[in-house]
């Protein structure tokens, strides 16, 4: 008789939670961390008709709006300068206290797998134990969105999660691994919190993470996108590589949280489709910056690692195409590129190097972003000039001098003579220069670096970051379609 009596006041409590409860989407919990000198977005359901009101702790002050016909409210409030924890109390009759809320930084981090691959599970990246172990930062906040596609842009999400979590041992374990290094790296220079949302899925293209307004411009995509739209939103879709299936499912119902800005790692399942990709990355990212309402949003991103064989001679490589469409983002204001070229793994699309990665992302957000004196990138290409039988290759002026990684002659260079042969080539440094020759060209006319799939290069700066692969020709390559 009590277990019953216990079970029907459970269910009338429950009953109650429904009708009459705040809900808050998993985006607004305990934990949470809020973007710092802005104004951030408070939303959710309540009873039809009534007010609700928000108290945050910081200020005292009392911001409130009324409840919609259909139990809808927001409220968008100033957001002081990082510092924390906070409360917030939410009261439409009934009192809701979301604790230990801070306010910082927060970062989306989307992609495909390695930006998915979590420090143990099915990643287990380097040192996954020592790393795990050693995992003890609170003021790194985390949230992971559920995998979810949808024909209709949703604007709820679930988390994997439950919600935003402290960073520790017993948490990040099955989290983004090049999120959690960009986030410690950060919080090593910068005393303010980090929060990072993780949007990830992998094996994914890039046309599905952007909206059907933006990738329905595309005339290749044009009727795959109002074939979905025709598709009632309960319809249960299985297939996450079509177009706008993961914005809509997973990046729209975070459009109205504050974000400071992006890091992404995607471009893997995109290969075969390079040059498609120089039109889809940009529009993904200018796609973002106006669906979050801004317009100036910083977008990082890692550039592919090297993988697969290596060969021996030089030839066409998709990766390397794929490199280059994402290198030639970087005519966006406000990108950065951190570059793989050296942590990948020959027999793993998965490198377990994540360290270096986040790392490296950390490096463009410290400076591009936060303003610090910190060297952010490797080498990077400017310019060539054919002078007789070698080419000089100059790069962008830097404080950190040229050198290789391992101290050794200068390797992954290939020149070319008017027949687009290519041959392995002798350099040499030369100040902020590279001289490039070959005996098997006479009269060459072009340069590549790095340019393959898995190259064998080791050109570096004194801050140890790889110089970006590169060519100075723009000859078609393999995934060229007017090709």
């Amino acid at each position: 008789m009590r277990k019953k009596i216990y079970l029907v006041l459970i269910a009338l409590c429950c009953a109650f939670n429904v009708n009459a409860f705040i809900v808050l989407p998993d985006v607004i919990t305990d934990n949470m961390v809020l973007q710092q000198k802005e104004k951030s977005t408070f939303w959710g359901k309540a009873a039809p008709g009534k007010s609700i009101t928000i108290i945050p702790s910081w200020n005292n002050k009392k911001y409130s709006t009324t409840i919609d016909a259909n139990g809808n409210w927001k409220i968008r409030i100033d957001i002081p300068a990082a510092g924390g924890p906070f409360q917030l109390s939410f009261n439409d009759g009934e009192l809701l206290v979301l604790k230990n809320i801070m306010i910082g930084e927060v970062w989306l981090c989307s992609g495909q797998s390695n930006m998915e691959m979590p420090l143990a599970g099915w990643g287990k990246i380097k040192n996954y134990q020592q790393e795990i172990a050693n995992a003890n930062y609170p003021n790194i906040r985390i949230l992971k969105v559920k995998k979810t596609i949808n024909s209709h842009p949703q604007h709820d999400f679930q988390s994997n999660t439950m919600g935003w979590q402290e960073c520790a041992p017993s948490t990040i374990s099955d989290f983004s691994a090049t999120a959690y290094f960009f986030a410690r790296r950060i919080i090593q220079d910068k005393n303010v919190a980090i929060g990072l949302i993780d949007a990830t899925w992998g094996g994914t293209v890039i046309e599905s993470w952007t909206s059907a307004e933006a990738i329905a411009k595309v005339a290749v995509f044009t009727d795959t996108v109002r074939k979905y739209a025709s598709i009632p939103a309960a319809t249960k879709l299985t297939n996450p590589n079509k177009p706008a299936l993961l914005f809509n499912g997973m990046i729209n119902p975070l459009l109205p949280v504050t974000i400071k800005g992006v890091i992404w790692y995607q471009g893997e399942s995109n290969n075969s489709r390079a040059y498609q990709y120089r039109e889809l990355f940009p529009l993904l990212i200018n796609d973002w910056r106006t669906k979050f309402g801004r317009a100036k949003m910083p977008f990082l991103f890692v550039q592919l690692a090297n993988f697969q064989a290596i060969l021996p001679q030089p030839a066409d490589a998709t990766w390397a195409e794929l490199r280059e469409a994402q290198a030639m983002a970087l005519r966006l204001p406000n990108t950065g590129m951190a570059v793989a070229i050296d942590i990948g793994e020959t027999g793993d699309i998965h490198p377990k190097n994540k360290q270096d990665a986040g790392k490296r992302l950390a490096l463009l957000a410290l400076r591009k972003v936060y303003g610090q004196d910190v060297i952010d990138e490797g080498p990077v290409y400017q310019s060539y000039k054919i002078e007789g039988a070698k080419i000089r290759i100059s790069f962008k002026p830097s404080v950190a001098a040229l050198k290789t990684q391992d101290g050794k002659a200068l390797t992954g260079f290939a020149i070319a003579g008017a027949d687009r042969k290519f041959y392995w080539a002798t350099a040499e440094i030369s100040g902020n220069s590279i001289i490039v020759s070959s005996d098997q060209v006479k009269n060459p006319v072009a340069v590549r670096y790095a340019w393959a799939n898995n190259p064998v290069c080791n050109l570096i700066n004194a801050a140890a970051l790889p110089a970006s692969p590169f060519r100075t020709d723009d000859w078609p390559g393999i995934t060229d379609q007017k090709k």
